[in-house]
């Protein structure tokens, strides 16, 4: 895949060892906790499980970072397991998206896995469990089943088949395994204990029938292992010491070790360096983000219902989504990081990942200038057919970045927010006798201005000082404001996508009552054609830059309707623009 194992070291040190929190928290103290104790097998084994139901989204980062980012700092493996265990929404295309993305966010892996691979391992555990009087078919509906399970301060009642005779059982589960039992007619239960506390222990289903063809494995099977069941087999079979998850899953543990437990009594247990490799499960509280949904399904009901243009859309939250926004691996590592580590639930504020991109940007976009909202300035005393060229660096932050020709002549376009006809107290920008800077290329003065039909300015009229080429103020002079433009005859045109939160509340579900559709921000894009400068024609897509004054974009792969370049607005320069 071309990374070495440096590299992946380095990335691990910039993930995870840049800030005290970070070197501090309470899962990196788990694992040197198990090393400084004798970690059985000698090597810290991570992994990240999604099931390829959907396109990874920013959450997902989170759980990458935490899981790779251990694994390399104590120089151990990270695998990148696909959770195949439900045929009914997955598919190869999100295996591939998955794999994408993270390559994308620095994050390769050391073992690329497939559950579905482990299927046939699966179904002996399960008939090994039944034969052990561990599991049993039964029989009860499931809706029926809230009733027999009951809640948590009462015990649960057994099902009328739970001492079913370990033969009946066995057969009646070959049969689903032969697609000869109705979906939903019977399923595989562990035998655990009716009374306990946890509901996840009071006989959980560990397989179901489904008459479904799976995307690898195709018609070859008709009953399907539960997450709960096969995520924990998983676990073992790949040796995984610390089997890392967002805090929902801290109420299933119990039943992850129940599964643990019944392994290592069949001598199922992955020995490594000859010792017994026992996985631990541990949970970390889920990133939430203001104005921010990330439920796979409300994800698929926006993409399904157009209201927005794919699973890359720079409005949705997925990492392909923010790639396509202009957002860099560096800084969604960067907002991992400074969002930490804890076990409690929080909601983090938008603006500290638009604080991420903003610092990486400022050091790596390029500069240019374009003018989203135009209105023309003409200055009278300059040649109508004359043509000069200024220099402007491609990045100040970047000595090394050097500059690139600008050119001027005597039509300009500026935004038309920087001109003010009758000025406001403090309104510095252009108005009739106040002076400005043109941008790297001299004082300019508006006289007048001319007006269309209906009384709106049409161009702007004035001067300029030949003396104050390349911005300088001559006779030291004062100018309280410097204004960016582009030349008409060499304006480039663009579409320029003024992209915003998705959501106009923060947290868009916390109302059980209120459809999150009601929330949806109608202003979440703008789309507006602008002029740039004659740089930008070539433009590569996925390259950044910063249109001066404005905003951070990025070049979107696709072209406008008519063929002009489109460039996303990744983040405004400012927080709160």
């Amino acid at each position: 895949m071309g990374f070495t194992y440096t590299h992946r070291h380095h990335l691990a040190r910039v993930i995870m060892n840049e800030t005290p929190e970070t070197q501090n928290h309470f899962l990196r103290q788990l694992v040197e906790e198990d090393l400084a104790a004798g970690l059985p097998g000698g090597k810290v084994v991570t992994r990240f499980p999604p099931e390829p139901n959907g396109w990874p989204h920013i959450g997902h980062a989170k759980a990458v970072w935490i899981n790779y980012g251990l694994a390399k700092t104590f120089n151990g493996d990270f695998n990148l397991r696909m959770d195949d265990t439900n045929p009914s929404k997955e598919s190869e295309d999100f295996v591939e998206a998955l794999k994408a993305d993270l390559l994308w966010l620095g994050c390769p892996w050391d073992n690329f896995i497939y559950a579905s691979d482990a299927f046939e391992t699966m179904r002996d555990i399960a008939v090994a469990l039944i034969h052990s009087c561990h599991a049993y078919i039964c029989e009860v509906p499931q809706d029926d089943w809230k009733d027999y399970r009951g809640v948590p301060t009462s015990p649960g009642k057994e099902s009328p088949w739970r001492n079913r005779p370990a033969a009946e059982s066995l057969a009646l589960f070959e049969k689903m395994c032969a697609g000869e039992i109705n979906e939903g007619a019977m399923c595989l239960r562990a035998k655990i204990d009716m009374a306990s506390p946890n509901i996840h222990l009071r006989d959980p289903v560990i397989y179901r029938v489904l008459h479904m063809p799976h995307y690898r494995a195709g018609t070859r099977w008709k009953a399907y292992p539960m997450y709960d069941f096969a995520h924990s087999i998983e676990d073992a079979l790949e040796g995984v010491t610390h089997s890392l998850c967002s805090i929902e899953f801290e109420v299933h543990r119990p039943l992850y070790d129940w599964v643990i437990d019944r392994l290592a009594e069949m001598n199922r247990l992955i020995v490594r360096n000859g010792e017994t490799v026992r996985p631990k499960q541990r949970e970390f509280a889920r990133l939430n983000i203001s104005h921010t949904v990330m439920s796979k399904r409300f994800l698929l009901d926006l993409v399904r219902e157009k209201k927005v243009n794919g699973w890359d859309d720079p409005r949705m939250p997925t990492l392909s989504g923010f790639r396509r926004r202009g957002y860099t691996p560096g800084s969604i590592r960067d907002f991992c990081e400074r969002v930490g580590v804890s076990k409690y639930k929080s909601l983090t504020e938008h603006a500290l990942l638009e604080s991420c991109i903003r610092d990486d940007l400022n050091r790596r976009a390029t500069r240019r200038m374009a003018v989203i909202n135009p209105v023309k300035v003409v200055i009278d005393n300059f040649d109508g057919n004359a043509v000069e060229f200024f220099d402007a660096p491609n990045n100040p932050e970047d000595p090394a970045a050097g500059s690139h020709k600008v050119p001027f002549s005597r039509e300009l376009w500026i935004e038309r927010d920087d001109f003010m006809e009758v000025p406001e107290k403090k309104f510095f920008r252009v108005s009739p006798g106040q002076e400005v800077r043109l941008r790297y290329a001299c004082l300019f003065k508006c006289t007048h201005v001319e007006k269309d039909a209906d009384g709106n300015v049409a161009e702007i009229h004035g001067a300029w000082d030949p003396a104050s080429r390349g911005g300088a103020s001559p006779d030291g002079r004062k100018v309280k404001a410097t204004i960016h433009w582009v030349s008409v005859k060499h304006a480039v045109p663009v579409e320029v996508r003024l992209y915003d939160k998705l959501f106009t509340v923060p947290e868009p579900q916390a109302d059980e009552n209120r459809d999150p559709h009601d929330f949806l921000n109608p202003a979440s894009l703008v789309v507006r054609a602008a002029f740039a400068e004659p740089a930008l024609a070539d433009a590569a897509p996925g390259e950044h830059f910063q249109f001066e004054r404005l905003a951070y974009f990025c070049v979107d792969p696709d072209r406008a309707a008519d063929g002009r370049p489109v460039f996303n607005r990744t983040v405004t320069l400012k927080s709160g623009n």
